[in-house]
């Protein structure tokens, strides 16, 4: 176990899609299987340490939730937790698959596939900022590499439905 100080805690979020380009098109955009088969590499580091690492992470589904988070953000303006689920994964009584939990004036990153017990605290405004930049950095590339219409596409995109103000999930 090793816990982190909030001042030194330095996040890095790597990603590459692992599915071909032509995976998916605009004619599948309510075909769930074929969403979720689209996959990316999936690493973060924390302070240089491999925390979490998915050779075959659901990429749109993910990009969803960010989404979804940040457009909760931008409406309330104040930080919201985020907690990431996945519908190929139902066994949530240890927790969400990627979290952030909020508290003062910092958040702490949670995972239940985490590489290492290690529990990184980060200065809020950073890491929230950091998940911004990894959902437009996302949304450009997912744009870029699929030859999809992703605002058309988001709405299909299934995600378990979470009360961002309450906590609850349905």
């Amino acid at each position: 176990m090793n816990a982190m100080d909030s001042q030194s805690t330095q996040i890095k979020i790597e990603y590459q899609f692992t599915s071909d380009r032509n995976a998916i098109s605009d004619k599948q955009r309510k075909d769930v299987s074929a969403i979720l088969d689209v996959s990316a590499r999936f690493k973060i580091f924390i302070n240089d340490d491999l925390y979490f690492d998915q050779a075959e992470f659901p990429i749109l589904e993910f990009y969803t939730y960010l989404y979804n988070w940040k457009k909760a953000i931008d409406q309330s303006k104040r930080a919201q937790e985020f907690h990431y689920y996945t519908l190929e994964f139902d066994e949530y009584e240890d927790g969400a698959i990627l979290s952030i939990i909020p508290f003062g004036d910092n958040a702490r990153l949670k995972s239940i596939w985490a590489e290492q017990a290690l529990y990184p605290v980060f200065d809020l405004n950073y890491l929230i900022q950091a998940f911004i930049t990894l959902e437009k950095d996302l949304k450009r590339e997912i744009k870029a590499y699929f030859p999809i219409k992703l605002d058309k596409f988001i709405k299909h995109i299934p995600a378990i439905v979470f009360d961002w103000n309450s906590g609850d999930s349905n």
